[in-house]
């Protein structure tokens, strides 16, 4: 586990009590309910950017605070672990492309209205049902054209950061910019963005792709992380209070098993992530690898931990009046988002040359 900083304790227990309070998973069935243009809460959008959470990876020059990507994975952490549906991950991956780039007016206009919550942000870069940095969108000109497949808040983003096969461009919601919902299982923003000749800025080149990538690999490895470990305290409670048989669930040997299993993967997992979201903080050389580890056991750990929820839970767990469907949904979503296990696996291999 990472060794957090007083600063870093306070914001991530000051992250959990929001979470708590204001945004809890009832809050997320009202808005899927709902069904809002946007896919997500302006006014709870708006109290992020208030609290400065917005920033957290936005230098001060510029309106956020740089408390780097171990500070926004806590507070993505416990955003998580209620189904929170909040742009944060992406505006503040968006933002970091940004800051990274080599426009200045880019980051003059964007980042203080990110860093505030006023804008959202979001990257554009699948063009497949599989995550690849291989993309077709061009740009010549100026102009910026091609389609991409899934891009998660890419209903209510104001700006877009796309791939193109020469690096990553900034596009502004506009002219050329046409956007289509999509609906996939986890009841959350996704869309199909089509660019047609759309007016961009060039941020860099494909080296900055590829990092941009692996930062936004880390960010949603750690809303797993918080959705693993809410999804087993969940299910412990439940066998706790649960009779069959005439005893209580939590006696019976075999579930014992089964329970101490996702607890050591979740402490495994938790290691991976918080070492991730430390190697790009550090900028060490090994980022890349990191980032592949923690996105591989994310997926797995969530995956074994979400279908063990409903299995626990049994027939109640298959209903929508629990909340064990919701985590399974949301899991099934974020595995394939920025690469699979088998995908971080086989990259991890390649990077230490095999």
């Amino acid at each position: 586990m990472a060794a957090l900083n007083d600063e870093q304790v306070m914001l991530r227990d000051m992250a959990r009590e929001w979470a708590d309070n204001e945004s809890p998973v009832t809050a997320f069935r009202k808005l899927r309910d709902a069904a809002p243009a946007t896919g997500f809460d302006p006014e709870a959008w708006g109290a992020i950017g208030q609290m400065g959470w917005a920033g957290i990876v936005i230098p001060e020059e510029f309106g956020g605070s740089a408390f780097g990507y171990l500070s926004l994975g806590l507070v993505v952490e416990q955003l998580g672990r209620n189904l929170a549906a909040s742009p944060l991950s992406s505006t503040a991956v968006a933002a970091s492309a940004i800051v990274m780039g080599g426009s200045d007016a880019a980051k003059q206009e964007w980042l203080p209205k990110l860093a505030s919550g006023e804008a959202v942000a979001t990257l554009a870069i699948d063009e497949g049902a599989t995550h690849s940095l291989d993309v077709e969108t061009k740009a010549e000109g100026g102009k910026l054209t091609g389609t991409k497949a899934f891009v998660a808040e890419g209903d209510g983003a104001d700006a877009f950061v796309v791939a193109v096969a020469d690096g990553l461009y900034l596009v502004a919601k506009g002219d050329g910019v046409t956007v289509s919902p999509r609906r996939m299982a986890d009841g959350r923003s996704h869309a199909e963005v089509c660019f047609d000749g759309a007016a961009a800025e060039k941020l860099g080149g494909t080296e900055l792709t590829a990092q941009v990538a692996d930062r936004a690999a880390a960010v949603i490895a750690a809303e797993m992380l918080g959705m693993a470990d809410a999804a087993f305290h969940q299910t412990l409670d439940y066998l706790k209070q649960r009779v069959q048989f005439g005893q209580v669930l939590s006696t019976f040997q075999a579930l014992q098993h089964r329970m101490a299993k996702m607890l050591t993967e979740i402490e495994l997992m938790r290691s991976a992530v918080e070492g991730a979201l430390e190697a790009i903080d550090a900028g060490r050389s090994d980022m890349d690898q990191a980032v592949s580890l923690a996105k591989a056991i994310a997926g797995e750990t969530l995956r074994l931990v979400s279908r063990e929820m409903v299995q626990l839970f049994g027939g109640v767990g298959m209903t929508d009046e629990y909340d064990a469907g919701l985590y399974l949904k949301r899991a099934a979503v974020l595995e394939v988002m920025w690469g699979n296990a088998a995908h971080h696996r086989d990259r991890f291999a390649r990077l230490n040359g095999y």
